[in-house]
């Protein structure tokens, strides 16, 4: 464990202070760790006779149960288990911690293990024994992206200033889970700060923990323009799959604010939730901006997302998020009885040609953008296929308004957020301010919420603190994104954010997505990969991803080429169904009936 650790020292030099705090910290909790997973080895768990699960029905003569494996089980297949009595929750934990030693060290995939979930699972078994299973994820092991608050474990965002952060509460969804009966296992690599804090900061890499590496090639890049070691395969964005894609947990928590659930989920061939914004409560979760910010779920199948979404969601509005009134959950919070393998049949289903599909020539640009490699539309055709197949009326095309306009000032994909230097105050005007005036708000409002237990009190001390600390590792790729940030007057550039804000919401819902679904009757449009997680995030809809192929990756040319004799290993791609807000439970209809007709999503093999 000691070689093997998953609390890992961050791998730049530290000053001798602040070196101290974190190796302190971190010998402490892999001692802590270490000695729960040895004492599980060689005794009985605490509290024998309460432990124990109920008696099972004897097997049929001559048939034996098989072994409880974690590898690839379903939240489905463990609730059986332990519901039977094959297995308890400690034993789950402690074959999860088993594979986390073995692979850890690969892949990067943690910020924090729980030191404290065998306790979780000790209680959670007692309370099975004693019929008072909690919910639908009782004794189930999950994770959480680190922005995420949880008692007892820090919250660091993957920041060297929030290192030792503990905050003072726990995040509202986090409660959802344990009321469920979730055990809290690790807190997962992160883009730092949700990917807010640089431009050309590669995805799943902290100043905290470093690098974050994808199990289907977990290797670093090779090339000279890139020779940072990052991975050579982008594990998405800013969230973190790879410990659900190789088993180290049930499923996993992972937040968006523009692709940061469908992007990792994409990456690991994982099926990710993107709820409505305010479906799943953002309080006690570090925020980029309230106007696009969720948490959602990311699993191995349609139907764990489901059940995990509906642990997610409050019983009712939290009053700490107004947005969570925005859409009623559905009868007893139970996405499951949505998963309905004929969902296809005679569902309409909308391929949006232009750019996404196909190459397009955008207004005031003389070369096309967009479009699929060869690979990639081949893979598409076989999908639209599929969907004929079970019974789906596609119209194709199905392109949305906004971005064939051939007005190039009402096009939407040439309204991005204002990102970088480049677009600082005096050189923004064609962009929208909406996420770095947000940060600005939403951020500051955050810290404040931690009263003094808040390391730095406002956006302007973080910075100033991380151009102090740069020599122990703060901002390698700078901080342009929090500088273009901490200019925003919250007060006298409220109009402007205003302003911006209507016209994301006209360019991507109401010239966009909705006319799109609404001039041809869809239940849903069918995005390349993840492709319309922009256009889906700036209004706050919905969407589901699911796993459909491995695709050679392009050897690249001139400064992207890779190295004579390096052969990069084939990359996951699927599907993205997109609705408009609250539309959650026809998207789990669609996908699930996909995935069932289709089936492709498998373990990657370098980590059995």
């Amino acid at each position: 464990l000691h070689s093997r650790s998953p609390f890992r020292r961050p791998p730049h030099a530290m000053n001798s202070r602040m070196n101290s705090r974190m190796n302190s910290r971190m010998y402490a909790s892999l001692a802590s760790l270490a000695l729960s997973i040895l004492t599980a080895l060689t005794t009985a768990p605490p509290h024998p006779l309460a432990a124990q699960p109920p008696p099972r029905a004897p097997a049929r003569r001559g048939t034996t149960a098989p072994p409880v494996t974690v590898v690839e089980a379903s939240i489905a297949d463990l609730r059986t288990a332990l519901a039977q009595g094959r297995i308890t929750s400690r034993q789950l934990v402690l074959q999860y911690l088993t594979r986390i030693a073995l692979y850890e060290d690969r892949l990067n995939a943690i910020v924090t293990v729980n030191p404290n979930a065998l306790a979780e699972a000790d209680a959670r078994d007692r309370e099975r024994a004693q019929g008072n299973a909690r919910g639908a994820l009782h004794g189930i092991p999950v994770a959480l992206k680190d922005n995420i608050h949880a008692a007892g474990m820090p919250t660091t965002g993957g920041a060297l200033a929030f290192a030792d952060l503990m905050a003072p509460y726990e995040a509202t969804l986090t409660r959802n889970l344990r009321d469920a009966g979730a055990i809290i296992i690790a807190k997962t690599q992160l883009t730092e700060l949700a990917n807010w804090v640089a431009t050309g900061m590669p995805g799943n890499y902290t100043g905290l923990t470093g690098y974050g590496m994808n199990p289907w090639d977990p290797r670093r890049d090779p090339r000279e323009s890139t020779f940072d070691g990052r991975p050579v395969m982008s594990t998405g964005g800013s969230s973190s799959g790879v410990g659900t894609n190789v088993s180290f947990w049930a499923g996993n928590v992972g937040t968006e604010t523009g692709g940061s659930i469908l992007s990792p989920a994409h990456q690991n061939m994982l099926v990710g939730i993107k709820p409505t914004v305010g479906r799943v409560s953002r309080y006690g979760v570090i925020p980029i901006t309230a106007d696009q910010d969720t948490p959602g779920p990311m699993t191995r199948t349609v139907s764990d997302a489901a059940i995990m979404l509906g642990a997610m969601e409050g019983e009712r509005p939290d009053p700490n998020d107004a947005a969570t009134s925005a859409c009623p959950p559905p009868a007893g919070r139970d996405y499951t009885r949505f998963l309905n393998a004929k969902g296809l049949a005679g569902a309409r289903i909308g391929i949006p040609r232009a750019f996404f599909y196909e190459r397009l020539t955008l207004p005031g640009s003389s070369a096309p953008r967009g479009g699929l490699t060869d690979a990639q539309r081949a893979a598409m055709d076989d999908v639209i296929a599929v969907l004929k197949r079970q019974g789906a009326e596609i119209v194709d095309p199905a392109d949305i308004p906004s971005v064939i306009d051939t007005v190039a000032s009402r096009n939407f994909t040439n309204w991005s957020p204002c990102s970088g230097l480049d677009n600082a105050k005096g050189r923004d005007a064609d962009c929208s301010v909406a996420f770095k005036y947000g940060m600005k708000r939403d951020f500051n409002s955050w810290l404040a919420s931690l009263g003094d237990k808040a390391p730095v009190k406002s956006l302007s001390e973080l910075r100033q603190w991380n151009i102090a600390h740069q020599r122990a590792g703060a901002i390698k790729y700078g901080q342009a994104l929090l500088d273009i940030s901490d200019e925003m007057d919250v007060q006298g550039d409220r109009a402007r954010y205003e302003a911006d804000r209507r016209k994301d919401i006209m360019l991507s819902a109401t010239n966009g997505i909705d006319a799109a679904l609404k001039a041809h009757r869809l239940d849903a449009l069918l995005f390349p990969g993840v492709s319309g997680a922009n256009i889906g995030a700036r209004p706050g809809y919905p969407t589901v991803t699911v796993p459909f192929a491995l695709l050679a990756v392009s050897p690249g040319t001139g400064a992207q080429a890779f190295p004579v004799g390096f052969e990069p290993r084939p990359a996951p791609f699927g599907v993205s169904f997109t609705g408009s807000a609250c539309s959650e439970p026809k998207l789990i209809e669609l996908a699930y009936a996909f995935e069932q007709a289709t089936k492709k999503r498998t373990a990657p093999p370098l980590f059995p």
